[in-house]
């Protein structure tokens, strides 16, 4: 959800069942063509087509592939231009000048010139726009336009994550100008830059693409995109088994147990990295009884987080510890671990005014009963059966649960975006630069923030800040240990697991090599051989 800059090296861990080198071998061997389509099944619709306003998953991987940004990450988390062909910085870390590729059209013929770099800029800070990612962008002292094909930002102080930051994505000027933007035609029908055009959105059915082939990086292979919205991953499963979908997140359970037969490796290849994100439970903290902090970790300890591992994931990922992976040059594995121990749980919960004064099972506090509603999404069998699991431990030591599945739309937008929820089983997916800012300072608590379980630390807060103005690497993470520190100590939210992410792809695919990044950094890559092609269009 969240896209900035990095200074970090990550330990390659992408790899495919079988030998990744020897598949990319046998690839090689195909000749590159144009033409056929790629069907991927998505648990949720959609929410906006227009970037500066979504925060969904669901929405960002469609608009990843219909805008471009002014640079981007490659497979090997290198920072690369994009709509930037080259930039400059000063030597004060102050000013950043990009130089645009020349001849760039938006998917309507038009140009796309500095003149929209400078409006999307302005889009973002306009405080009239309701977007979540504006604090980048806020930074910014002064944003000219020297001439058609060159952008410059000057930065009132430095600012780590600047350069990646302008990986937002560019917007159209002469199609947004004029309007207001919660009001925009863009929003169900995009205009972009990028390596795919809109063709149509069948609300809770289906979304199409088609190759843009004017794209500035060269015409995509892939020629058709279909994005099918299947909430329930069992239908996916059956779908991606009989053709039906081309690319589909398996669970650990169909990746584990239920592919591993002559038919499916035939027309499959999977692929197995631990992802760049975290599930977690995270607490409404304006809700009184998660206020002692003293509670949170008593849920923490109530939880078994190796149960969880092992039964819902199978054994396919790690322990959580705070926001970021073990593999990243940030994560400090020295914060204190809360690892399953219910006796200490009930300590803290009685210390905190929670015992059975009624002897009915269930703890209170001043006549109150320990009772609230974990919410989670439909369509992701992980969060479910993590919250079964929870629901179950919770019960063990007086606490009553009860857990609500809901429909993704509804869920954004009638519980979390607007804070009516008591507890959440939700999933980051990031990147990595690790300003993790919007989600955690106490300026972005507010309605559709991104730190919506309303938590303020003014130590937290002052290392936030402090941690985006350095650039040495070894000094940041000075400050961001101590930030995984409070965050520990905190529990805001118990922060679960980090999955392995388990891609299946339909095997007449060609061009993915798994890297660092996983495998969808080269999508406009990907082609199937002409005599593999399963359509004509």
């Amino acid at each position: 959800m969240i896209r900035f800059v990095l200074l970090l090296s990550v330990l390659l861990c992408a790899c495919s069942q079988n030998d990744p080198l020897a598949d990319i071998e046998r690839q090689t061997d195909s000749k590159p063509a144009y033409g056929d389509t790629f069907i991927e099944g998505s648990i949720g619709d959609a929410s906006t087509l227009l970037p500066i306003l979504s925060s969904d998953s669901a929405s960002s991987e469609i608009n990843g592939l219909v805008y471009s940004g002014l640079v981007r990450y490659d497979g090997d988390l290198n920072v690369v231009g994009d709509l930037a062909e080259s930039w400059e910085i000063s030597e004060d870390n102050l000013t950043i000048t990009f130089h645009l590729r020349k001849g760039v059209k938006w998917h309507d013929g038009a140009p796309l010139t500095s003149a929209d770099v400078l409006y999307t800029y302005q889009l973002y800070v306009d405080p009239e726009t309701p977007t979540a990612y504006a604090e980048s962008y806020l930074q910014v002292k002064k944003a000219e336009t020297p001439d058609e094909y060159t952008f410059k930002v000057t930065y009132a102080q430095p600012y780590a994550p600047a350069l990646m930051s302008w990986g937002m994505s560019v917007l159209p000027k002469h199609l947004l100008e004029g309007h207001k933007i919660t009001e925009s035609k863009l929003a169900r029908h995009p205009v972009g830059s990028g390596p795919y055009r809109f063709v149509e959105w069948q609300g809770g059915e289906k979304i199409v693409l088609e190759e843009n082939p004017d794209y500035f990086l060269g015409r995509p292979y892939i020629k058709r995109l279909v994005f099918r919205i299947i909430p329930d991953t069992s239908t996916q499963f059956l779908e991606l088994q009989t053709g039906g979908l081309d690319f589909m997140s398996l669970s650990p359970l169909q990746y584990d147990r239920q592919t591993d037969t002559p038919a499916f490796k035939r027309l499959f290849k999977k692929y197995q990295y631990l992802s760049f994100g975290y599930t977690y439970l995270g607490y409404n903290l304006e809700r009184p009884m998660f206020q002692d902090k003293r509670v949170r970790q008593a849920l923490s300890y109530a939880i078994d987080k190796q149960e969880i591992i092992d039964g819902v994931l199978l054994g396919y990922g790690q322990a959580a510890t705070g926001p970021y992976k073990p593999d990243v040059w940030v994560y400090n594995p020295q914060v204190v671990r809360y690892n399953y121990n219910p006796a200490k749980a009930r300590q803290l919960l009685a210390e905190a005014g929670w015992v059975d004064a009624d002897g009915d099972g269930i703890l209170d506090k001043q006549g109150v009963p320990f009772r609230f509603t974990i919410v989670t999404n439909q369509g992701n069998d992980l969060r479910s059966k993590s919250g079964e699991i929870i629901q179950r431990r919770f019960r063990q030591v007086g606490v009553d649960v009860n857990l609500r599945i809901i429909e993704w739309a509804t869920f954004l937008k009638e519980f979390i975006h607007p804070g009516n929820f008591d507890a959440t089983i939700l999933g980051w997916s990031g990147n990595p630069e690790p300003d993790l800012y919007g989600i955690w300072h106490s300026s972005k608590i507010g309605p559709r923030e991104l730190n919506f379980i309303s938590y303020k630390n003014s130590e937290v807060d002052a290392l936030l800040e402090q941690g985006r103005r350095i650039f040495d690497q070894s000094e940041r993470k000075k400050i961001y240990d101590r930030f995984q520190e409070i965050l520990a100590e905190d529990q805001p939210y118990t922060f679960l697991f980090v999955p392995e992410a388990l891609p299946a792809v339909a095997s007449r695919f060609h061009g993915i090599i798994p890297k660092a990044f996983g495998i969808r950094y080269n999508f406009e890559r990907w082609y199937v051989p002409q005599s593999l092609q399963k359509f004509s269009r």
